[in-house]
């Protein structure tokens, strides 16, 4: 699995497709996060933006390899575990991504609560914003995972379906983002620091559970 991963993220690297995520999640970064603003707001806002970008890089990571490459990994490695290095590399981009934002939105964030009355500790608000970074790209994942190839291969259905369940993923009652994010506004407005771990744990299931219904699949419709 370790030459798979880094053979997939060679990939990714070279294929320079990972700037457009890059870019607009920059964007949003830059439009939502400004300093001196409450940190645990801005680290909600920083995990929100991650979901769609972890969507996007998975989308690019299961799309990357032509055809013909593709057979040989999996003809190699085995399609299920082909499959999911791609899936473990947008992950870890994600990951790694979301962790650079959360050194940011540290470095500019103000340690207050919505108010300014409220001290925050800096050191449990940075552990409650990666935890929520950590679900959203867990989430984002999962929704480029079901959303793309093996299960939906073509663009005209990919895309949208991505879109559509990205939202969905922030903004429908019960999701895991949007529990994590909401107890992270909740306590701006406390002053408290809530760590969401129910939430990463919950996010860590369905994510595992899109991985390996994709990779079940793979063997089945490549």
């Amino acid at each position: 699995m370790t030459a798979l991963l880094r053979y997939q993220t060679a990939l990714l690297i070279r294929s320079h497709r990972w700037l457009a995520p890059l870019l607009f999640h920059g964007i949003l970064l830059v439009i939502g996060v400004r300093p001196g603003e409450p940190v645990l707001d801005s680290f909600a806002f920083a995990a929100a933006v991650l979901l769609p970008t972890a969507a996007w890089l998975a989308r690019i990571c299961v799309t990357n390899e032509p055809p013909a490459a593709r057979a040989v990994a999996a003809a190699a490695a085995g399609p299920g575990r082909a499959h999911l290095a791609t899936l473990l590399t947008a992950l870890l981009a994600s990951a790694a991504l979301g962790t650079v934002c959360a050194a940011l939105v540290a470095a500019v964030g103000a340690p207050r609560s919505a108010d300014h009355r409220v001290a925050v500790p800096l050191g449990p608000a940075t552990l409650a914003g990666l935890t929520a970074a950590l679900v959203c790209a867990l989430l984002g994942v999962a929704v480029g995972a079901l959303c793309n190839r093996p299960l939906l291969r073509s663009t005209a259905w990919a895309v949208p379906a991505t879109v559509l369940a990205a939202c969905l993923a922030l903004f429908t009652w019960g999701s895991p983002a949007r529990g994590a994010l909401s107890r992270l506004t909740a306590g701006s407005l406390g002053g408290f620091v809530p760590v969401p771990l129910p939430h990463l744990a919950l996010a860590a299931v369905l994510a595992a559970g899109a991985a390996a219904v994709t990779c079940a699949m793979s063997g089945r419709r490549e």
